[in-house]
C-alpha cells in the first residue's frame, strides 16, 4: 500500500508510491501559482497498479502518456517478480527511455580496471546482469555517491534528456506521468531540469525532490536490500537534502544554465519554448 501521509500535489494509490501532480506540489511550496497543475505528474513504477489506481490514472487524472525512464535490467527484474501482472494500461502511450543509457554505461564501465571490466563483461554475457551491475556498483557508483551520478548522468544522458524533451514538448502527449523505480533520481532530474527551464525557485525544487524520501519509506527495506546487492550503501535510498542544490549550481556553473544545458542536449530553444508554454501558467 502507498504511504498515507500525502505531501502538497500527492494523490491516493492502492499501490503506486511516491505519485504527484508536479505543478501543484510545487505551487505549494512555492506559495504561488507559476505552474499548470494537472499536467505534468511523477511517481515510483506503476506496474502493479491496482483496477482503482488504472482508473485514477486513465479516468480520473486523464494521463495520456508514460516516460519510462528504467533500465532493460529493472525491467527484467520487474517481470520476474510480478510474473503474471500486466505491466502496461491499453490506453496509454508509453516512451521507454532509459535514462542512464549506453553513453553514461560506458562512461562507468571505463573506469574500471581491465580485470575487472573483463569479469562485467563475461557475468552480463552469461546473463548475469545483476552480479555484473555490482562491479560497478562497488568500484564506480558508491564512490561517486548521488550526487556525483547525477553529475554524471547530466553530462552522459544528453540523447535521453534530449528524447523527454521532445515527449515534453508536445502539447498532443498531455497529461503526462514521468517515473523510474522509485521516481526520486533519473525522474527528480528530468523534474529538476523542467522547473529550472520554467523559473521555479530552488527552494521549490529541493522541498519537492525530499518528498520523496518519505513517500518511500514503506519500501526501505526491501530497496536496501536491493542496493545492498549491487555493492551500494544505505545513501542511495534516500534523499539527499543538497541533491538539488548540487545540481542546479552544478548546470550553472558547469554549462551555463538550464537553457544550455538543454542547447547542448539538443533541445533546441523552439521545444524549450512551447514546454514552457504548456506548463507555465500565463
Amino acid at each position: 500500500m502507498a504511504s498515507t501521509a500525502f505531501p502538497p500535489g500527492s494523490i491516493k494509490f492502492d499501490n503506486i508510491l511516491n505519485f504527484r501532480d508536479v505543478g501543484l506540489a510545487i505551487n505549494t511550496l512555492s506559495s504561488s501559482s507559476l505552474l499548470n497543475p494537472s499536467l505534468l505528474y511523477r511517481s515510483a513504477r506503476p506496474d502493479t497498479a491496482s483496477p482503482t489506481d488504472a482508473h485514477t490514472l486513465t479516468k480520473t487524472l486523464h494521463i495520456k502518456s508514460v516516460i519510462d525512464l528504467r533500465s532493460k535490467t529493472e525491467h527484467i527484474e520487474q517481470a520476474r517478480k510480478t510474473p503474471n501482472t500486466p505491466t502496461k494500461l491499453p490506453s496509454l502511450v508509453y516512451h521507454e527511455i532509459s535514462f542512464n543509457g549506453t553513453a553514461f554505461s560506458l562512461a562507468l564501465v571505463r573506469r574500471l580496471s581491465w580485470s575487472s571490466m573483463s569479469w562485467l563483461a563475461y557475468l552480463y554475457a552469461r546473463g548475469y546482469r545483476t552480479d555484473a551491475i555490482s562491479i560497478l556498483g562497488k568500484e564506480v557508483m558508491a564512490p561517486r555517491g548521488l550526487i556525483g551520478l547525477g553529475e554524471d548522468s547530466l553530462a552522459y544522458c544528453t540523447a535521453e534528456v534530449r528524447a523527454c524533451f521532445e515527449v515534453l514538448g508536445d502539447e498532443e502527449n498531455y497529461p503526462v506521468l514521468v517515473h523510474c523505480t522509485q521516481g526520486k533520481d533519473r525522474t527528480g532530474l528530468v523534474v529538476l531540469l523542467v522547473c529550472m527551464l520554467c523559473g521555479v525557485g530552488q527552494h521549490a525544487i529541493e522541498k519537492d525532490y525530499i518528498v520523496s524520501e518519505a513517500e518511500l519509506q514503506v519500501e526501505m527495506e526491501s530497496r536496501l536490500r536491493e542496493i545492498r546487492s549491487i555493492g551500494l550503501a544505505e545513501e542511495f535510498a534516500g534523499c539527499p537534502p543538497d541533491w538539488a542544490r548540487k545540481m542546479m549550481e552544478h548546470i550553472d556553473e558547469r554549462y551555463g544554465g538550464v537553457d544550455e544545458y538543454l542547447l547542448r542536449c539538443g533541445v533546441t530553444k523552439d521545444t524549450q519554448n512551447k514546454v514552457k508554454s504548456i506548463l507555465v501558467k500565463k
